[in-house]
């Protein structure tokens, strides 16, 4: 009777792993557009680990009228959205502006990113717009003829959950495997690479809002949170308002980078917690119960962050014009940032057009009420919240000049949640 081991048993096996492939000529150009801005440190980890050298991977520059009038006049699709009518300017500048061509233009459209609050909200998916933004700008490159072919780019937009791991190794494998020449085996090794260069640069940025936030606290000083999505960094979307008023000696932090460390946000959180209004500190049904899109969800929870954390006495609030799912956050994030005094202030229409003049007022504004009121804004909170403070001895370093405004803590939870 044969046994269906025998065969096993008998076969040659290889004693080492097949060599890796070498691609070390290829060439592959990203878009730097929409959710790369949060999430490029996986694509750079994904590639190298598949043996692309570190200057083969070439990423477009920032968004700038130069870029769309030179590489994307005359490819443009009909798009509200401004930062995905920018890609066609980022397209063409990797298809035609290189020196050294590149071989592969890779374009993810992302359907889901990692958070901070994965697994405390129902999803994080990203806006369906920016999504399939990559294939509605593509149509710009091939109504005419197929641009990508006569210059001999092999052109892949993947569709990838990022904000599901599990997922990830076959979504990329599938349309991948013939641009590369994957095995499934190295698509899987090169996700985890990718997934822990994404990893680590989020924990570094996060610490490094730690230590801003350590350093306020330390010395009594206030610092601006920056509400928005992740390609509002891009100067060319976001117009630089961070740098203009970090300009004037303010530390600037972003949403995508606050620290999540459980010290932190279990202070920050407690008189919450301990009434019942949350289940956690990420939880944000108190306030928003359409829990699915992912910026959306990380705005919100921003907003409560900074109307608790003492020293972000500021919130600028970037939106890109006629934003769909932005427009239904502007009030509740206004008023959850408000409930404790902490300054507030909003560029809604970002587009094209960078007002000079109007944003120099504007950042002046900034600048002289957050002079008058921080000291004050401060305190206020800090009553709010225990003295068990894990970024400072508060008590001892802290001498405000100003008349403390004292609050017991069940007028402080309502504040905090008059939302």
């Amino acid at each position: 009777m044969p046994f269906q081991t025998l065969r096993t048993w008998f076969e040659k096996k290889p004693s080492v792993e097949p060599p890796r492939k070498d691609r070390s000529q290829l060439r592959v150009g990203i878009a730097r557009v929409l959710n790369v801005w949060s999430t490029h440190q996986f694509w750079v980890g994904f590639l190298k680990e598949l043996g692309i050298s570190s200057e083969n991977i070439v990423f477009s520059s920032d968004t700038s009228e130069e870029q769309g009038r030179e590489f994307g006049k005359g490819r443009g699709t009909v798009d509200c959205c401004y930062p995905v009518k920018c890609i066609s300017g980022h397209y063409g500048e990797l298809v035609f502006g290189q020196k050294k061509k590149i071989n592969i233009l890779l374009s993810p459209m992302i359907h889901s990113l990692p958070s901070l609050l994965h697994g405390h909200v129902v999803d994080t998916v990203t806006c369906t717009r920016v999504m399939a933004g990559p294939e509605t700008i593509k149509a710009g490159f091939l109504k005419e003829r197929d641009v990508f072919a006569e210059n001999k780019i092999v052109y892949a937009s993947p569709f990838v959950s990022l904000g599901d791991r599990h997922m990830v190794t076959e979504q990329l494998f599938t349309p991948l495997r013939d641009v590369f020449d994957l095995n499934l085996e190295e698509t899987a090794r090169a996700v985890q690479a990718g997934f822990q260069a994404l990893d680590n640069f989020t924990a570094k940025a996060r610490q490094r809002s730690r230590d801003i936030l350590t350093w306020c606290a330390q010395n009594g000083k206030p610092c601006i949170l920056v509400l928005a999505r992740p390609y509002h960094m891009d100067p060319g979307i976001g117009h630089e308002i961070e740098g203009e008023l970090q300009a004037h000696g303010y530390p600037i932090l972003w949403l995508q980078y606050l620290p999540g460390d459980d010290d932190l946000v279990n202070w920050l959180f407690e008189t919450d917690l301990k009434m019942g209004r949350i289940k956690n500190p990420f939880d944000i049904s108190d306030v928003w119960t359409s829990s699915y899109s992912s910026n959306t969800n990380e705005i919100m929870w921003g907003a409560k962050f900074a109307t608790r954390c003492p020293w972000i006495t500021c919130v600028v609030r970037l939106s890109s014009y006629e934003c769909g799912m932005d427009q239904p956050t502007y009030t509740p994030s206004q008023k959850i940032v408000e409930a404790t005094g902490t300054l507030y202030f909003k560029f809604g229409d970002l587009d094209a057009t960078k007002p000079s003049g109007g944003i120099k007022i504007r950042v002046e504004t900034i600048v002289h009420y957050l002079s008058k009121y921080s000291e004050e804004i401060i305190q206020r909170k800090l009553n709010y919240l225990s003295p068990n403070c894990p970024l400072a001895d508060i008590a001892a370093r802290q001498q405000p000049s100003f008349k403390a405004v004292s609050a017991p803590a069940a007028a402080a939870a309502e504040a905090l949640t008059a939302e």
